[in-house]
């Protein structure tokens, strides 16, 4: 088996990020799902970006906020998704490549656009998502670089991107062929809408295909049908090596086996203004810990870290210098 050259390589949704903080009105306006992912088509993605006030713009995608992350603490990180050969889709490129992730994907010439993701963050710091997907759902197994996944010690998945037949085919094929090279493959269950959209697919590729499973208490309680956290707790724990359980302000639980980790919550000097990425830095902060050989407990400290930092403040973008958190926390 040859040793991995980089640590983490993460496929989905290929996105453009526009953040803007609006009132409780706005949502109550547009018939907007509050703290929800909805799934727009054009012609509404069009008037919503209109109406929304100004913001920040930047390369985003749940996966791809996780490579940041890892790239922000130190690792190395690549990522698959599928742009267009448009404005937006080299805005994406270049931005991950100054974020220090490797992004070569050839953008894709007269189809459909790059995908973009208008986000509303409210006064009580929750954010409401609106996805137009374009050309990010269609990801099929020809843009899956096999040698790219074979050499990253870790494989990271979005379920957000479970929505395409060409997609499900491209995530499957990126999974085998992480396994056949030897290494961890991991599954974020994204939004409790997406479980119950794909529940059946998903537990199904949980038990075949995934070594490590990510998601909030809610998911997996979707996931497995119950109202019970320990319940689903040891469901989950029967179908995965381990498994990433966030809490919000109760910290996260490490379930392996019998095992139960619970880990706390970072201390904030800081208000909640912003909780897009939250969970997409935590898993950023775990990867980076599993890569370096770090204990779960561990691993799950370091993305209690950065996902403390990432809700100080407007978008999914890490400001503080994760390295050095990592270096401290790690050695």
């Amino acid at each position: 088996m040859v040793a991995p050259s980089i640590d983490v390589v993460g496929v989905g949704n290929a996105i453009v990020d526009v953040i803007a903080e609006v009132s409780h009105a706005f949502i109550d306006d547009h018939e907007l799902v509050k703290n929800s992912m909805t799934l727009i088509d054009l012609d509404r993605a069009n008037e919503l970006e209109v109406a929304m006030p100004s913001g920040i713009t930047a390369s985003g995608g749940s996966a791809a906020n996780t490579m940041v992350g890892v790239a922000g603490f130190g690792g190395i990180a690549a990522y698959l998704g599928l742009v267009a050969a448009d404005d937006l889709g080299e805005a994406f490129r270049s931005d991950l490549r100054v974020a220090g992730v490797g992004f070569d994907v050839p953008g894709k010439v007269d189809g459909l656009p790059t995908a973009r993701c208008l986000i509303q963050v409210t006064p009580d710091a929750q954010r409401t998502l609106n996805t137009y997907l374009g050309v990010s759902a269609h990801l099929s197994p020809d843009e899956i670089d096999e040698a790219l996944v074979a050499s990253a010690s870790h494989l990271y998945c979005e379920g957000y991107l479970w929505d395409m037949e060409p997609a499900k085919a491209g995530i499957r094929h990126a999974m085998d062929v992480a396994a056949r090279a030897g290494r961890t493959v991991s599954l974020t269950l994204s939004d409790s809408f997406c479980v119950n959209r794909h529940r059946d697919e998903w537990r199904e590729l949980i038990v075949d295909r995934v070594d490590v499973a990510f998601g909030n208490a809610d998911e997996f309680r979707a996931l497995y049908e119950v109202d019970d956290l320990a319940h689903a707790a040891d469901a989950v724990a029967g179908d995965v090596d381990v498994a990433f359980v966030t809490l919000g302000k109760a910290g996260s639980l490490v379930v392996s086996g019998s095992d139960r980790i619970r880990v706390v919550a970072d201390e904030l000097d800081h208000g909640v203004v912003d909780t897009t990425g939250a969970g997409d830095l935590y898993a950023s902060g775990v990867l980076t810990g599993l890569s370096r050989g770090a204990s779960l407990e561990s691993a799950a400290r370091l993305g209690s870290i950065a996902a403390a930092e990432i809700i100080g403040h407007l978008g999914a973008r890490p400001e503080a210098d994760l390295a050095a958190i990592a270096e401290q926390i790690l050695g």
